[in-house]
């Protein structure tokens, strides 16, 4: 509400209603008033005083007098017997008008501006009505204020607001609607201070609640007070009168904040008292479902609110109370425990029935079959149901006859049904253990016939690890493959790089350990150790083609004829032109290692860039030596078979030498041009 409703000084919307003071009518004449008419105005007032307290004067004479003195100031000026004074008007003493006028007066009630007072409708017309609030002039207020009072009559009182004695027209303002509201204010005021109950009327819905029209005041009724129980549809409230409390008031704002639900929780204290004080653990009582969360459900006693949690209400495992109870249902509850003081009632609903493991039938015992649906899944294990609240556990140890691992989150689903074997049972702590593997025979007790050392097999992965693979030969039966037995002549990072899970691989058995329940498994046992051959093959100091597979900073790993892979230095990885080679690229390499036991071979491109650029300085060497052997036989030989006689002779020899000077000097312009 707006504090300018409440506030009659700002409030300019106010009808101004018309007051006559006094009978007598002002005319542009007689504007200008004179000791003598001031005299017949005060001779009227009297004489109205005079028939209100003395009935016993004569009427006639008093209604003469006053029709005269109105015929006197009808008469115009010039017509006015001046020389007439008052005492010939009434025949009143001076002492007997003042005390008729202080009558008069006190017959008056005193008003004051902003203030609250009662008046009573004298007269009501098609669009207005006349209140008289015993004052010297009465109120007109609009007929369109009283719109809450349709049987209004004449006679009926009424509050108002006074708001000015008089406006600049000298007529008294009233305010019907800034009474009501005052009212309606004063009226919360006191139900928030004495706790005093109030009346409203629902208008409309809002986020969060109601809006409540509280005597002219909006207020807000939040939906957590509207009842005692959560209440869904809102608009089902819309429209109706409901009592109310009001809880929370704001002066500054003029608000406030009321209570149906207080309403009935008074109500409902004495019943509530009742209940408790006679309340026993172990004792039936009869409730309804008010509220259901995912811990539990609150019940209706009567009254009082009692708690179900979730784990008192079936003796089998339940993931939501709905999954037994409904909202508004009626049923039968047993109190557990309850405190006076924090008026708490913890209720069960399945203490009611005895418990399924004293009625479990005796026909259940170790090594019994039994059927059940899993309800429960932890790391260790899963709980299977056998039926409602008698569960047992199937470890993990007790899934597969195989020592490979089980993860119990990706082998049980909820709700499952599966078929299990009693291995213990325990009535007294009601537990029991259960056993998958166990419905069948054990496969390890055949298995060095079933598979003998250096047998092949065909499995499926199951498993990859970063240190080997897990080959699943059948049901209850596997091993594992290392991951160094997977290739004669590959190294891998990890075994996804070879094969997948759910892939067949052969294998061979390689070792068996029938206490321990392990296999040890190979693969690339499947074929002879290729590195004996390998030896003669890639010779320390040979060289191959082969093509960079990877890179990376302390090297390369190139791949050999015949699937073998080497490793090459970084250092030993560049070209020619002193840049690295790229994967994929294709270049001779020289074998500069061959570990045989480590299966390991150092290669190096660089190396084998030098040993070809050796080589051919050693050839050109050779051949220039093989010349000159040549070209010395053949002089030996001539000088042999010609003697030395003539010039000619020696001049022919000379050219030859010159011949053979000219061949040496051949093999070092051809070094210089290349170098």
């Amino acid at each position: 509400m707006d504090n300018k409703d409440l506030n009659p000084e700002k409030d300019q919307n106010v009808e101004e209603t018309p007051v006559t003071e006094t009978p007598i009518t002002e005319t542009p004449e007689n504007t200008e008033t004179t000791e003598e008419t001031k005299d017949v105005k005060k001779a009227v007032v009297v004489k109205t005083v005079i028939e209100e307290e003395k009935p016993e004067m004569e009427e006639a004479e008093a209604l003469e007098n006053l029709i005269e003195q109105a015929d006197h100031n009808s008469t115009s000026h010039d017509d006015y017997d001046w020389d007439k004074g008052p005492k010939d008007t009434l025949n009143y003493t001076p002492e007997e008008i003042e005390s008729y006028l202080a009558r008069y007066e006190a017959s008056l009630s005193t008003i004051a501006e902003s203030e609250i007072v009662k008046g009573t409708v004298s007269e009501i017309s098609n669009s207005d009505v006349l209140l008289d609030i015993k004052y010297k002039s009465d109120g007109l207020l609009s007929l369109s204020e009283f719109r809450d009072m349709p049987d209004l009559k004449v006679g009926d009182e009424v509050e108002v607001y006074v708001e000015q004695q008089e406006d600049f027209r000298g007529q008294l303002v009233l305010s019907r609607r800034k009474a009501k509201l005052l009212r309606a204010w004063e009226a919360l005021v006191d139900s928030y201070d004495q706790g005093t109950v109030i009346t409203g009327q629902v208008v409309s819905k809002t986020k969060g609640g109601l809006i409540v029209d509280a005597g002219g005041l909006e207020t807000f009724l939040p939906g957590s007070q509207i009842d005692i129980k959560p209440i869904i549809d809102y608009d089902s409230y819309v429209g109706q009168t409901m009592e109310f409390k009001v809880v929370k008031i704001n002066e500054a704002i003029k608000n406030a904040v009321v209570s149906h639900k207080a309403l009935i929780e008074s109500d409902l204290e004495e019943q509530r008292q009742a209940i408790i004080g006679g309340l026993e653990k172990g004792q039936v009582l009869e409730g309804v479902v008010k509220n259901i969360t995912d811990f539990g459900a609150f019940l209706d006693l009567g009254g009082v609110d009692g708690l179900l949690y979730i784990t008192d209400i079936s003796w089998g495992r339940i993931s939501h109370p709905s999954e037994i109870l409904e909202l508004n249902q009626k049923i039968n509850v047993v109190v557990l425990d309850f405190d006076d003081a924090k008026k708490r009632i913890s209720l069960g609903l399945k203490q009611l029935q005895a418990h399924p493991w004293e009625v479990l039938s005796a026909e259940l015992e170790e090594g019994s079959s039994v059927k059940g649906r899993i309800v429960n899944i932890e790391d260790y294990g899963a709980f299977l149901e056998i039926q409602p609240g008698v569960e047992g556990l199937i470890h993990v140890s007790e899934v597969s006859w195989s020592n490979q691992p089980i993860n119990a989150r990706e082998y049980f689903k909820l709700n499952q049904e599966h078929e299990a074997k009693v291995v213990t049972i325990d009535r007294e702590d009601r537990k029991m253990s259960l056993s998958l593997k166990q419905l069948t025979k054990d496969p390890w007790s055949e298995i060095t016939e079933k598979y003998p050392k250096g047998s092949r097999h065909s499995g499926e992965v199951k498993n990859l690890t970063p240190y080997g693979v897990f080959v699943e030969l059948e049901e209850g039966i596997g091993g594992m493959v290392h991951i160094s037995d997977l290739s004669w002549t590959k190294r891998f990072s990890h075994p996804s790089e070879y094969t997948k899970v759910g892939s067949q691989i052969d294998i061979t058995i390689e070792e068996i350990d029938q206490d321990s329940r392990k296999l040890s498994l190979g693969h690339k046992q499947l074929e002879e150790n290729p590195w004996d051959t390998f030896e003669n093959v890639f010779p320390v100091g040979s060289f191959h083609e082969a093509m960079i597979i990877r890179r990376d900073d302390r090297g390369a790993i190139v791949q050999l004829p015949y699937g073998l892979e080497a490793f090459c230095p970084i250092k030993h990885v560049r070209k020619e032109d002193g840049a690295l080679a790229e994967v994929e690229e294709t270049l001779y390499f020289k074998v500069l290692e061959f570990n045989r036991d480590d299966k390991r071979i150092l290669v190096s491109h660089t190396r084998y860039l030098e040993d070809q650029k050796r080589g051919e300085e050693e050839e050109v060497k050779t051949q220039k030596k093989q010349e000159r052997k040549a070209t010395r036989s053949a002089v030996t030989k001539q000088n042999k078979s010609v003697e030395r006689t003539t010039l000619g002779d020696l001049g022919v020899f000379s050219q030859l030498q010159e011949q053979l000077n000219t061949k040496d000097e051949a093999p070092k312009a051809k070094k210089e041009e290349e170098e």
